[in-house]
């Protein structure tokens, strides 16, 4: 019988113990080889020295010289590190104290090899010194930091646990000037703080830029002051029915704003001269019949024109420009371009042409899908290949320059497989490994690595519907685009990737990132 009680004894606590551990989150990590680490996208370089840095309660975090942009970088730094580790981490300027234990941020004019957002991480058992040559560097060694330490830290509550991070040096840089993701927000309308999530979600993985679709067939969602009905009616509705909405101008401006103390450039993009029924329906005169088109909330394409021959339609292409290029501190106008089924090619090329001179006058750079390739390009023009391979070709001709989005490959509103229940298949299905078995300089004959400018994964929204929607398309498809461009295509091989991703899991769920769990990955238990 005594037997019997410590046998009870023994498998009741057990029990307990077993219960109390599968509730418990992950393990403080004891790290002591910083080349074992996981961090995506896989840095230049990675060396070990065998040690431990510890993040405590007194550290603090010194930034090497006066200056609010890089005091904004170290409280970013504060912002992220703080709520899970419970600690203040002050930001103060580095003078004469120099106690172990403290993060030091500073900037290299130097060290040319890092280019604009390449950084050098030094971690040793009594400090953490971040350099970079640039400001935007500084920032993107702050997403590695935060993927050295414990998945804890990005949790918003705190956690009990030890905060090392392995000792060694990493440098990094990118392979690709432009690191993109698109955000479709005219077929369903998200609202600010979701694009904001957004945006702090790529800014994890080093994309450096927001292509935001703000007008289509569906709905246009941003406010122009001198055509208010663009917003007022034309975004008054969405794909299936439903009040669709759009940003005022103070809106946008703070999503600018917010994207841009993230180091991440907007790119706005207004379609032209198709995917344009919501103009269309909201003034008139924009069409050739001089009749307004009716509402659109289906998703089919190619049927909606600009009346191209008409001088009102360039008066508006002129104003709708100047006012989005006044409220866009970035380079780019993206003016579309794509689909114009119903715009006879001998008007396509005239209006195209205008466009982009209209886009110069204002200031700024000339973005569009690779059908805009068959106009005359004007200097320094980007274009956007998708699907037409001949498209980028005539770009390179022209002297353009040509950012990679295959729908093949990029596209994340594609299903992953059959089974998947958002999303469409038209271009491919997409599974994770397809998203990452790719190599921008072997897509299209004639397209090499100096007529790349970057990489950009659109997720258009005829199926998505919100937030979750979103970051399951996307995720965790668009951190293996992210890596491709950001990594040597000598240094990415998908069996090391998907141990990586897999191993990375625990970071998504702190995240609370909805993301797609893959067959095809081993992912790591979140406990």
């Amino acid at each position: 019988m005594k037997y019997l009680m410590n046998t009870f004894s023994t498998i009741a606590i057990l029990a307990i113990f077993s219960l109390y551990a599968s509730c418990t989150s992950e393990p403080p990590k004891e790290p002591t080889d910083l080349t074992q680490e996981v961090i995506i996208p896989k840095p230049v370089s990675v060396t070990a020295s065998g040690g431990a840095f510890t993040l405590t309660e007194t550290t603090k975090i010194f930034t090497q010289s006066d200056g609010e942009e890089l005091d904004q970088i170290a409280r970013h730094l504060s912002n992220y590190l703080s709520p899970a580790t419970g600690f203040d981490l002050p930001v103060e300027s580095a003078g004469s104290e120099s106690d172990d234990g403290h993060i030091l941020l500073q900037l290299n004019d130097s060290d040319t090899e890092l280019g604009e957002e390449g950084y050098e991480l030094n971690i040793t058992e009594d400090a953490l010194t971040l350099a970079a040559q640039q400001p935007a560097g500084l920032f993107r060694g702050l997403q590695t930091i935060r993927q050295l330490l414990p998945s804890g830290i990005e949790k918003d509550s705190l956690q009990e646990m030890s905060w090392k991070i392995a000792t060694g040096t990493i440098r990094d840089y990118p392979m690709y000037e432009y690191r993109g993701a698109m955000l479709d927000v005219a077929r369903h309308f998200f609202q600010v703080d979701d694009v904001k999530r957004y945006i702090d979600l790529i800014a994890y993985y080093k994309l450096n830029h927001l292509h935001l679709h703000l007008s289509d067939d569906q709905g246009w969602r941003i406010e122009i002051k001198s055509w208010p009905k663009l917003a007022e009616y034309g975004g008054s509705t969405q794909v299936g029915g439903e009040g669709g909405g759009h940003y005022t101008q103070e809106e946008y401006t703070d999503l600018v704003q917010y994207a841009q103390d993230r180091f991440i450039t907007i790119v706005p993009e207004i379609d032209m001269p198709g995917h344009t029924n919501a103009a269309l329906t909201s003034y008139p005169e924009l069409n050739c019949s001089g009749k307004a088109a009716e509402l659109y909330t289906g998703i089919e394409v190619g049927f909606s024109t600009l009346c191209t021959d008409s001088e009102v339609t360039y008066q508006f292409v002129d104003d709708v420009i100047g006012e989005l290029a006044t409220l866009t501190p970035g380079p780019y106008i993206h003016i579309g371009g794509d689909e114009s089924h119903a715009t006879p090619m001998e008007d396509y090329i005239p209006f195209v042409n205008r466009a982009q001179e209209i886009v110069l006058k204002h200031g700024k750079q000339v973005f569009g899908w690779d059908e805009i390739a068959n106009a005359e390009l004007v200097d320094n023009a980007v274009v956007q290949y998708w699907a037409e391979a001949e498209n980028a070709t005539k770009a390179i001709e022209q002297g353009g320059k040509v950012i990679m989005s295959p729908a093949t490959k990029t596209y994340l509103d594609m299903q992953y497989d059959s089974t998947t229940e958002l999303g469409l298949h038209w271009a491919a299905y997409i599974e994770v490994d397809s998203a990452y078995i790719w190599e921008p300089t072997n897509m299209v004959a004639g397209v090499d690595r100096e007529h790349i400018l970057g990489i950009e994964a659109p997720l258009w929204s005829e199926t998505v519907t919100n937030m979750d929607e979103i970051e399951y398309m996307a995720f965790p498809r668009l951190i293996g685009i992210a890596e491709i461009a950001w990594t040597s295509p000598v240094d990415r091989q998908w069996e090391d990737y998907r141990t990586r991703l897999g191993q990375h899991a625990p970071y998504l769920k702190a995240l609370e990132i909805d993301y797609y769990a893959s067959d095809l990955v081993d992912w790591k238990s979140y406990e």
